[in-house]
């Protein structure tokens, strides 16, 4: 029979290549081993090598690829990553393990624009990896993307409520968005009420109380009917305990917002401090709790003024609400022990001073080791 050249060829291929397909088998099966020994005593240089033999002798296995780029991110060999990953991602552009690495390696490389896409990629396949999400989070800040930053930000610290470096890198943001604003305010009007109210707050964080006071003071003569101008004055006065001023910024703000009741209850507040005229201080920090009755400092001068006058059942009550929103709170617990001594409730009295001296004992050891943690900065700072 008869058999034309190109059957023979082809029937005899299978036969041929049969032999060379084990042996290349054989020899991915050796550096699988090899590379899984490497990798088991820490022997990364070698498991790199085994990849790269590997991706020579099958160029188009994907996962390969992923592997060496991870085994060079591991080493900090970042550039020789990106170019691993990149090429392992036209192999196999459905590698979002890869994408992820890729985008890793191009940040740590300094190239922020390209790995924002990757590291993208990489959240939407992968929304729960929290160390994805935060690399993507403070890619962003480098590009300048402060609200996107913001908001991966803010899901990584939900999922991760007790971490405290990312809250830091989340107020950064927020601190980087507070000063764009506030160069755009200035840049509109840089004497208006806002720019003057923005102005007066960042003095009153760093502790410039002076500063503060003098921009309150030009955002009260710039809009002296605006809510809100008067109170940030007389807060800060209030904070110094100028009582006489604070009064009367806060009359003043009393007069624009009616409702205000934060500055219904500094009213009372500034009588209880100076403990004169109690039944008006009573007066007056009851009409701010019913403004706001949950307001916990207002529950709590109005126990303290309660027992001044005596009212020992009905400071208790006060008291034990504001112990219930502020159970850290020691000045709480000490006024609750003064509550129930007069009321004969000796053992009551014991609980809550007990409760007072461990909160107090606790605020000393902070405040104490924060101070020994400033000093050794100081010692340690060139």
């Amino acid at each position: 029979m008869f058999f034309p050249r190109t059957l023979l060829i082809l029937a005899v291929l299978p036969a041929l290549l049969q032999p060379a397909l084990a042996q290349t088998e054989q020899r991915m099966e050796q550096l699988r081993a090899g590379i899984t020994a490497a990798q088991a005593r820490g022997d990364l240089a070698s498991a790199v090598r085994g990849y790269e033999e590997m991706i020579r002798i099958a160029p188009r296995l994907g996962a390969a690829y992923n592997n060496l780029g991870s085994l060079y991110v591991r080493q900090g060999n970042y550039q020789k990553a990106a170019e691993v990953l990149e090429k392992g991602l036209q192999v196999d552009p459905k590698m979002t393990s890869a994408a992820a690495l890729l985008g890793i390696s191009l940040y740590e490389l300094g190239r922020y624009a390209e790995a924002r896409p990757r590291l993208e990629e990489a959240v939407r396949a992968s929304p729960s990896d929290t160390n994805i999400e935060l690399f993507l989070a403070n890619d962003l800040t480098k590009t300048g993307d402060f609200e996107a930053a913001a908001e991966h930000f803010q899901n990584v610290s939900l999922k991760r409520p007790g971490d405290q470096h990312v809250l830091y890198l989340l107020a950064k943001v927020y601190m980087q968005l507070g000063q764009q604003a506030l160069a755009k305010m200035n840049a509109l009007d840089p004497n208006s009420v806002w720019a003057y109210e923005i102005s007066g707050e960042i003095m009153e964080g760093m502790k410039n109380y002076d500063g503060a006071i003098l921009e309150y003071k030009k955002a009260v003569e710039s809009a002296p009917k605006q809510p809100g101008t008067h109170y940030k004055l007389g807060d800060v006065y209030w904070s110094l305990s100028q009582w006489d001023n604070a009064a009367e910024q806060f009359q003043a703000e009393l007069s624009n917002d009616p409702r205000n009741c934060m500055a219904q209850w500094k009213l009372g507040d500034i009588l209880v401090q100076q403990s004169i005229q109690p039944e008006k201080a009573l007066a007056q920090v009851s009409k701010a709790l019913e403004m706001c009755p949950n307001l916990a400092e207002a529950r709590l001068d109005r126990g303290k003024v309660l027992l001044q006058l005596h009212r020992n059942d009905e400071a208790l009550v006060d008291l034990q609400a504001a112990a219930k929103q502020t159970p850290d709170e020691a000045s709480v617990h000490f006024l609750l022990a003064r509550a129930y001594r007069a009321l004969g409730r000796a053992q009551d009295a014991r609980s809550e001073m007990q409760l007072f001296s461990d909160l107090e004992e606790k605020t000393r050891k902070a405040t104490a080791e924060r101070a020994q943690e400033i000093m050794k900065n100081k010692e340690t700072r060139p």
